[in-house]
This record gives structure tokens, C-alpha cells and sequence, in this order.
């Protein structure tokens, strides 16, 4: 019993971990919303919702630290009625911040950090509050005891208005001269019984309080004057002041905020004296538990799956689909020593049929994969709004294509990333407000994050509407730092001096801040979208903005690609990133500046070869090759390949550090026959090739790219994937 309870309890931890991550990001949503609109009331209740939520559910998990934190803060929200919203989103971004680090710690089973801060604020927020409060009881006539409703009594409240009931706030204060003060509170009960049903009481029965004063909640078909004449019972009752819990006024029209707020005009009753009713509005209280009856009657139709499980499913469809290569390459042989055998037909329908299920479960599981890039880019408005602050500056975030889908591996993957390319956008892109308005532009800047599908691939593009990116100040950098030569800069196109941004150290900040002009950022965009077997592009104009361009596959699981042969060996391509495949002679490639090029159609394409050059000879110079045109980004390249074997539907198998030791090949997979095709690294071989010095170019058409030490390593990569 106790491990059941264990693994019960470690499994609702985690649950609590990803659920209190969501009411984070709403914590922050609803605070940047009180920011833009301090009288958004609504935003106030839903913090405090949040806050009440985080509470609990820490406290159900054992993290009693996080728990008593959100409770001061939530009885802080309680109280907070006038004072600036302003004031109050910063408390929520605090919080958000806090709990976020608190919530990592637990994670971690690490030293919580110190709440302090938050607990200054919270106090320096309550103090004036807590004034306002007591002033107020101190004007009243009575100090009443307030009734804290359950949900299930709020709940009660709801279904007694709905069917057309009155619900009333009783509250009783006992005659102190009565002789039987523990059995008043039972007669009133009985009373009431007689004209309605009692929802609830406070305090609880036996409690030295209720011997002089007690509250009910009654719902009842008479009016308030009936339920208030059963309530007197002489010698035993002094007071009863009756409230009549209005019904939320229908949400046609807006009320004004002065409308909303709550309206007391309470009189006490003596006994023999007529009641005066007063009517109190709740409209919160009826939301909450119209919400709860919604909510409980609607069914749960979202179920929770740790994404290792679906991964599970996903291996097991890859290796379903290295079976069904195996059942065509056994089929086509078994067609090819039996042509006449009449089962065949049978076998061929069956298989096809399989094959159609196959890949109707392919896109199922990918399918579930698959999540909105929103839950991405909902993080990047408070980052956008830290960032602004800290540097001066007025940004304002557009967001489109929230509901593009993308693999969750990739999501979670390039969060950093694009974190990056933001920051980088609002230090770097966007101008400072007096700049902005020397050049005519309006004093807020604007950043867009978009997403959208482009064939098998999702674009994520980062726009912002700043100064743009000065090359010669790229180039004169990447010079400084001496990441180039003074010759190999003079031969740079505009788009590759923009690519050097990606270099580590490279900067065109003037001055180190905080936020940025270290160097440091851009390069980790870069070396993860190597990883992803992604690209990225830049856009500029100077005065108007510059386009940050992120190209990913959809996923990194299965994919179709171009299967060819280099030297007997098998290699592959991702069939997208070839534009067009050309057949020429070894006569039609020539030397210019050290660089194998060859002329298709009107058009001068450099090219590169993945084995050795052949020897200047007449039998070879007439020799057909393949030329692969494969674009990345704005880049073209043709790679020159001995032949061309098909196009497969690949199950990517990762390669680890200790089986593969070159960054040419960045994946592997196993055909039907059993055979290992290495999948080459095309981002890779473009940026070694780019880097690569002209006088050396002629050695790379030799085979540098893959040179004798890389084609051991990919040797002992096939050996290494085959056991």
C-alpha cells in the first residue's frame, strides 16, 4: 500500500508540475492585460483565481513553502479593493517569478531560493488595505460575522436561483438574556426548515460563537418577510438582518464598475419590529459556481500522456515500417523467381492494404505529436515587456499564426532559440523612442512572431521594424575579431556578411549591457538549428526592419529522402532540400578560382564532390555523374554523386557521440535488405565549404569534405548502426 501510494503521489507531483507551469503563463497573461488596462477588473479576479488555484494544489503536493506564499498573497488580493492595478500587475509578474523559481527548486529537490522580495511587496500592498478595513468595522454598528461559502454551498446557491427560489443571508444574534442558548440556533433551524431549506451554516454547531450569534443561508418560495418572521422567536432572538442574495444580471450589456460593486444597506431588527431587506450582489460567487456546474457537467474529453509514451508508439511505427520495406524487398524477389505463381496477386493486395493502414498510423501518431506553436510564443510577451523595460523602450507584439503545428520535440527545442532572436530584436532592432521620432517613425516599435507550413517544412519568422542590420559593420567586427581575412571579406555577398551574426563574438551593439553586446546568443541559434537539421535566414533593410527566417522540418522522426551511392557507399538526403537532380559529364565541370563549377542552363553552379576527383583522363573525363542541386536558405549547391539508387521513406535513427565522430552525417537508417544508409548533414557540408579558403577549394573537390579520416569514421558509423 505504501508504494501505491508513492507512485501515486509522484505521479500527481508531476502532474502539479506541468499544470502549475500553464497557471504561470496565465499569471503572466493576465498581468500584462492589468498593465494595459488598470480598471480590468476581471483581470483582478482572475489572478486571484490563479493565486487560489497554485495554493491548493501546492499544498495537496506538500510544498507547504509555495503554499503559504500564495495564501499571503492571495489574502492580500482579498483586501486590495482601490489602490493602483498598476501597482498590482507588478506583484503578479513578481509572483509569477517567484513561484517559477520556486516550482524549479522543488523540481530539482534543490535549496528554495528567498521570497523575501515578494513578502516586502505584499506586505507594503496589505498595509494600507488592512487600514482602509479596519476604519470601516470600526464606523460599523456591528461586527457581524462574515460567512466563508464552500464551492458545493455556492454551488447550492446557483441550482436554488435557477429554479426560480429566493436565497437568503441570515444573520442571527442570540438574546443574551436567553435561558437556553445552545438549543437557539436549533429552534431557528427548525424554523427555517418549515419555509425553505438551509444551505448552509456558520459557525460550526458546538462552536462557542454560535451560542451568540450565527449566520444561515436559506433558500426558500416565500419572501423575506415570511422567512424574517419565522426567525423571531421570542426571549430566545434579539437581531435578525436578512440579505437576499441576488441572481448575476444577464451578460447582454457591460455594467459600469460603480454598478458592480457591492451595496450594503443594512438594518438590524428587534423583535416585534418589520424587516428591512437588503440586497447583495454576488455575481462572482454565481459565476465561480456556474463554472463548476458547467465544468462538472461537461465531459473530460482531454487526456494527459507523458510524450515518452508517445515516442514509444512512434518507435514502434518506425520499426513497423523498416518491416513492411522488408516484406516488399522479400516480395519482389519472391516475384521474381516465381512470375507465374497466382498467389502472387494475393500477397500484392495484402501488402498494399498494409501499407495504407501504415501510413494512416504514421500521420495518427504524428498527429499527436503535434502541438500549436502558441504554447511557445504565449511566453514571449512578458519577455518582450522585461526586455523593453530594462533598455528604455516602448515594444508592442504581434502574433500570428499561433495555431500552426509543429513537433513537440522541435517546440521544446527551439524555445531557447527564438528566446534569443526576440531579445536580440528588442535590444538590437528596435531603436530608442527619441531615434524613432527623428526618423519619422511612431514612438512604439513593433515586433511580429510568425508561423506558417511551406511545403514539409514550418517557417518561424521574428520581424521587427527597427534600424536594421549594418553589413559593413559585420564585416568590420568579424575583422576585428579576426574571424575573417581582409581578402576573404572583400569576396563576402551581403548575405554571407549578414550570416556572421551567427558567429560567436560577433556584435554590433556599441556598448556591453545586461541585456546584450557580448557576442553570445545568435551562435546558439545557429548550432541548434544544425541539430535540427534546420536554417536560417536574414532579411534586412536599413531604416525598416529586419526579418529573422527559422526553417524546420515538421519532424525529425520519418522522412522521405533521395537515396544515391558515392564510392560504393550509401548515403542519403532529405528528398525536400533537392531542387532538381541534372546529369552531366565529367568534361562539364570546370576549375574557376579553385572551385568546381558547372553551367546549368544559364546559371554558373558551384559544386561538391563527397568522394575523390578522378584522375585527368580522357576515359574519365567522359564519364556520367549525377549533380545534385540542393538549396538551403538562400544558398544553392550542386553535390556530385556516382549514382542514384531511389527515394525511401527513412526511420532517422540518432547517432550518439561515441558512435559517430564526424558532423557530416547526422543520422542513419536501415533499408528492408538490412543494408545501413548514412543520411549526410547538408547544413554541415555547406557551412564547411563556405568557410573553407579558395586556395583549398581544389583539395576539397579532392575529397576533404570527406576525407580519408572521415570516411574511416563513417565506416565504423555503418558498423556501429548495423550492431
Amino acid at each position: 500500500m505504501t508504494q501505491f501510494s508513492d507512485e501515486r503521489g509522484a505521479e500527481m507531483r508531476e502532474l502539479f508540475f506541468e499544470t502549475a507551469q500553464e497557471q504561470l503563463q496565465s499569471l503572466n497573461d493576465e498581468a500584462l492585460k492589468l498593465e494595459k488596462h488598470p480598471a480590468d477588473l476581471e483581470a483582478v479576479r482572475s489572478i486571484r483565481r490563479i493565486v487560489h488555484t497554485l495554493k491548493g494544489d501546492a499544498a495537496a503536493c506538500g510544498y507547504r513553502e509555495l503554499s503559504e506564499l500564495a495564501h499571503e498573497l492571495e489574502d492580500t488580493l482579498v483586501l486590495e479593493t482601490s489602490s493602483s492595478h498598476t501597482t498590482l500587475a507588478e506583484v503578479a509578474f513578481t509572483a509569477a517569478d517567484t513561484f517559477g523559481a520556486m516550482l524549479a527548486c522543488y523540481h530539482r529537490n534543490a535549496k528554495l531560493p528567498s521570497a523575501e522580495p515578494l513578502r516586502k511587496i505584499i506586505r507594503e500592498l496589505a498595509e494600507p488595505s488592512k487600514t482602509r478595513k479596519r476604519r470601516k468595522q470600526e464606523n460599523s454598528e456591528t461586527t457581524a460575522v462574515q460567512a466563508a461559502w464552500t464551492e458545493y454551498q455556492k454551488l447550492a446557491i446557483h441550482n436554488a436561483q435557477a429554479e426560480g427560489k429566493g436565497v437568503y443571508h441570515i444573520t442571527v444574534l442570540v438574546d443574551p438574556h436567553c435561558t437556553m442558548p445552545i438549543a437557539a440556533r436549533q429552534l431557528v433551524l427548525n424554523a427555517m426548515g418549515a419555509v425553505g431549506e438551509v444551505l448552509g451554516a456558520r459557525p460550526e454547531n458546538g462552536s462557542p460563537k454560535s451560542a451568540k450569534q450565527f449566520e444561515l443561508l436559506v433558500a426558500s418560495d416565500r419572501s423575506a418577510e415570511q422567512v424574517t418572521a419565522k426567525c423571531r422567536i421570542p426571549s430566545v432572538i434579539a437581531q435578525v438582518r436578512i440579505e437576499v442574495l441576488q441572481a448575476p444580471a444577464p451578460k447582454a450589456k457591460k455594467a459600469a464598475p460603480e454598478q458592480k460593486a457591492e451595496e450594503k444597506n443594512e438594518v438590524q431588527v428587534q423583535p416585534g419590529e418589520e424587516a428591512e431587506v437588503h440586497v447583495l450582489a454576488s455575481s462572482e460567487d454565481h459565476e465561480s459556481a456556474a463554472q463548476m456546474q458547467s465544468g462538472a457537467a461537461a465531459p473530460e474529453n482531454i487526456l494527459r500522456v507523458d510524450a515518452e509514451r508517445i515516442d514509444n508508439v512512434l518507435n514502434l511505427v518506425g520499426e513497423l515500417i523498416i518491416g513492411k520495406s522488408m516484406l516488399q524487398q522479400a516480395f519482389h524477389e519472391f516475384a521474381k523467381h516465381a512470375p507465374k505463381e497466382a498467389s502472387r496477386g494475393r500477397f500484392a493486395d495484402a501488402m498494399a492494404f498494409q501499407a495504407r493502414v501504415l501510413n494512416d498510423l504514421q500521420r495518427s501518431v504524428m498527429k499527436i505529436r503535434m502541438v500549436p506553436v502558441e504554447q511557445l510564443f504565449r511566453r514571449f510577451p512578458r519577455v518582450i515587456r522585461d526586455v523593453a523595460k530594462q533598455c528604455g523602450k516602448e515594444v508592442e507584439l504581434v502574433i500570428s499564426g499561433q495555431d500552426t503545428d509543429l513537433d513537440k520535440g522541435l517546440l521544446d527545442t527551439i524555445a531557447e532559440p527564438l528566446t534569443h532572436l526576440v531579445r536580440n530584436a528588442v535590444s538590437h532592432g528596435i531603436e530608442a523612442a527619441a531615434e524613432r521620432g527623428r526618423s519619422g517613425k511612431p514612438v512604439h516599435g513593433t515586433i511580429r512572431l510568425d508561423a506558417y507550413h511551406h511545403g514539409n517544412q514550418v517557417i518561424i519568422e521574428v520581424i521587427d521594424d527597427g534600424r536594421g542590420i549594418d553589413a559593413q559593420k559585420v564585416k568590420a567586427k568579424a575583422l576585428e575579431q579576426h574571424l575573417l581575412t581582409p581578402e576573404e571579406a572583400g569576396r563576402l555577398s551581403e548575405a554571407d556578411t549578414l550570416d556572421l551574426v551567427f558567429r560567436p563574438g560577433v556584435t554590433t551593439a556599441e556598448e556591453i549591457t545586461e541585456v546584450s553586446g557580448r557576442g553570445v546568443g545568435l551562435d546558439v541559434v545557429q548550432s541548434v538549428l544544425h541539430r535540427l537539421k534546420g536554417t536560417a535566414e536574414i532579411e534586412t533593410r536599413s531604416g525598416q526592419g529586419t526579418t529573422f527566417r527559422m526553417k524546420l522540418p515538421l519532424t525529425l522522426a520519418i522522412i522521405k529522402a533521395l537515396l544515391f551511392r558515392v564510392e560504393q557507399r550509401l548515403y542519403a538526403i532529405p528528398l525536400n532540400t533537392v531542387a532538381e537532380i541534372a546529369r552531366a559529364n565529367e568534361s562539364d565541370l570546370h576549375q574557376v578560382d579553385n572551385c568546381e563549377v558547372l553551367q546549368l542552363r544559364n546559371q554558373v553552379l558551384q559544386v561538391v564532390r563527397l568522394g575523390r576527383a578522378p584522375a585527368e583522363r580522357a576515359e574519365h573525363l567522359s564519364r556520367k555523374i549525377f549533380v545534385l542541386v540542393i538549396t538551403l536558405g538562400e544558398r544553392k549547391l550542386g553535390l556530385v554523386v556516382d549514382a542514384l539508387v531511389g527515394e525511401e521513406e527513412l526511420v532517422i535513427k540518432a547517432l550518439d557521440d561515441h558512435t559517430v565522430e564526424t558532423d557530416l552525417v547526422s543520422g542513419a537508417s536501415i533499408l528492408g535488405d538490412g543494408r545501413v544508409v548514412l543520411i549526410v548533414n547538408l547544413t554541415a557540408i555547406v557551412e564547411r565549404f563556405a568557410k573553407s579558403r579558395p586556395d583549398q577549394r581544389g583539395e576539397l573537390t579532392s575529397g576533404i569534405l570527406l576525407s580519408h579520416g572521415d570516411r574511416a569514421r563513417i565506416a565504423q558509423t555503418s558498423a556501429g548502426v548495423r550492431s
